[in-house]
């Protein structure tokens, strides 16, 4: 169970990181649509857990973009860093998974139709 403020740190990580993929990383990772879907937080506030929704515009695969996103993260933090400065202490250190459960939706739908 997490606290109030691991809650509301988790918001805020959630809007920033959303609004830096959407603003200012479209150069690095091209046209694709990233969302961020949710974050959790360890009690100590030191590691973020960063699940994205990736959707692929032209070429390549999701688990290349999830790659690039991971190969990217110490300036990603730093961005973060930048917004949330006042806010927190620590900037914690961000993990990226995918989060699939737009595609199981998808799935189950097509499966009911069958």
């Amino acid at each position: 169970m997490q606290s109030t403020r691991q809650n509301k740190i988790c918001r805020l990580i959630q809007q920033d990181m959303g609004d830096i993929f959407l603003r200012e990383t479209k150069s690095v990772f091209g046209p694709s649509l990233i969302t961020v879907t949710g974050v959790r937080i360890t009690p100590d506030l030191s590691i973020a857990r960063i699940h994205v929704s990736l959707m692929i515009i032209g070429e390549g695969t999701k688990e290349g973009l999830l790659q690039q996103i991971r190969e990217n993260t110490p300036d990603l933090r730093r961005r973060l860093g930048l917004r949330e400065g006042k806010q927190l202490r620590i900037i914690p250190q961000l993990e990226f998974y995918l989060d699939d459960s737009l595609d199981y939706i998808e799935n189950i739908e097509r499966l009911l139709k069958q």
